[in-house]
């Protein structure tokens, strides 16, 4: 290939299946608009960036404003969690997740999330496929989060401050 031949765009047809792509300008603005972040529990937010409905996968920034356990639960496929803000680890784990640190979370760990005292804010990217299984200490199931429980509460959320139902499908694909 020659050098000219570099900075032409590809001419092709598009593959089969293909979706169109997503592109969230300032998506690390952790400062954005409070409308943007979805309530999920007391003190506990998110702010999606994909709903992938027919991959069964979801990213999300997920924000907690105090300390404490959030969840125990199991995952049915991998996570990749990047800190951005704040610290956090698992009862279950001796390592920590600090700002600027990923973790690779394995389909079939279970583990309590902690955010320790003196936190004010931690915020994670997470990328998870499959559900959340919500367990009890025995490892029971409590509850089932997924892409489409997650979807439908930011749409919820999005009718609610004004924004419309349908702002929370910029994010499906």
């Amino acid at each position: 290939m020659t050098r000219s031949d570099e900075a032409v765009a590809y001419r092709g047809p598009l593959l089969p299946g293909t979706v169109e792509d997503l592109v969230e300008l300032n998506a690390l603005d952790l400062d954005c608009d409070e409308r943007l972040w979805v309530p999920q529990a007391p003190d506990v937010s998110f702010r999606p960036l994909l709903f992938a409905v027919s991959q069964g996968y979801f990213v999300n920034i997920l924000r907690v404003r105090r300390s404490g356990i959030l969840s125990r639960h199991r995952h049915a496929g991998p996570v990749h969690a990047t800190t951005l803000r704040g610290r956090w680890h698992y009862l279950e784990h001796d390592w920590w997740a600090e700002q600027g640190s990923y973790a690779f979370e394995p389909p079939g760990d279970i583990h309590t999330l902690e955010v320790p005292d003196g936190v004010a804010e931690m915020v994670t990217l997470f990328h998870v496929t499959g559900a959340y299984i919500y367990v009890d200490p025995d490892g029971n199931p409590t509850g089932v989060e997924d892409v489409f429980s997650k979807l439908d509460n930011a749409r919820r959320h999005y009718e609610r401050v004004g924004l419309g139902a349908d702002f929370a499908d910029r994010f499906v694909r």
